[in-house]
C-alpha cells in the first residue's frame, strides 16, 4: 500500500512507448520512400512534374502523404536532391578511404563511372536537380558536399588546386556527355581521361 506523499523512485531508466515508436519508424519510412519517389518522378517529369499528389501516387501512399511530410514542394525538392548528393559523396569518400594514389584507385573510379551511366534515368534526376541548385542558392549545400568528396579523392593524387578543380569539372561533364550519346564510354577511356587530369 502506497503511503500519502510517496513518490516512487526514478531508475533513471527512460521508457519508450512502443506503439511511438513504432509510428515514428514507420513515418521516417514512408518519408524516405516520398523521396525516392520525387527522383523517379523528376527521371521521368522533370523538376516540373513533380506535385505533392503525383510523388504519392509514385510511392504508392495516400494523396495527402507527400504534403503531410513535406510542406512545400520545395521542401520535397531540397529533400531529392540532398539525397542524391550524399550517396555520390559517400560513395566517392568510400573509394577515397580505399585509394593509395595508384592507377587502381583511378581504374575503380573509371569503373564507378561506368556504373553510374548505366542507370541513365537516375542520373538524369540527379542533373535536374543539380541545375535546379544553380539557380538556388540555398540548395547549394549538399552541392558543395558532392564537390568536396570528388576533391577528397582527387588530394590523393595531387595537391594542385587546378588539376582538382579539372577532375570535378571532367566527372560531370563527362556523365552529362554520356547522357547524350547511345554508346557511353568505356572505363578505359574514363581512366585515360582521370589519368590526364591527375597524372
Amino acid at each position: 500500500m502506497k503511503q500519502a506523499g510517496h513518490r516512487p523512485r526514478s531508475t533513471g531508466v527512460k521508457v519508450i512507448d512502443p506503439t511511438t515508436d513504432g509510428r515514428r519508424i514507420k513515418g521516417e519510412r514512408r518519408k524516405q520512400e516520398l523521396i525516392e519517389a520525387t527522383v523517379r518522378v523528376v527521371a521521368r517529369e522533370g523538376v516540373a512534374g513533380v506535385s505533392h499528389r503525383a510523388v504519392a501516387r509514385e510511392a504508392g501512399q495516400p494523396a495527402t502523404a507527400a504534403a503531410y511530410y513535406f510542406k512545400s514542394i520545395d521542401d520535397l525538392l531540397t529533400a531529392a536532391l540532398t539525397r542524391c548528393m550524399e550517396q555520390d559523396a559517400e560513395r566517392m569518400r568510400a573509394l577515397a578511404a580505399r585509394t593509395d594514389g595508384s592507377g587502381a584507385g583511378l581504374r575503380a573510379l573509371a569503373e564507378l563511372m561506368c556504373a553510374v551511366v548505366t542507370r541513365p534515368d537516375h542520373l538524369i534526376a540527379e542533373y535536374e536537380l543539380y541545375l535546379l541548385a544553380a539557380r538556388r542558392p540555398e540548395l547549394r549545400g549538399p552541392t558543395q558536399d558532392w564537390l568536396a568528396a570528388v576533391a577528397e579523392f582527387g588530394r590523393r593524387y595531387t595537391d594542385d588546386p587546378v588539376r582538382l578543380r579539372l577532375l570535378s569539372g571532367a566527372m560531370d561533364g563527362l556523365l552529362m556527355q554520356a547522357l547524350l550519346t547511345d554508346s557511353p564510354p568505356t572505363a578505359d577511356e574514363y581512366e585515360a581521361v582521370l589519368r590526364t587530369v591527375l597524372q
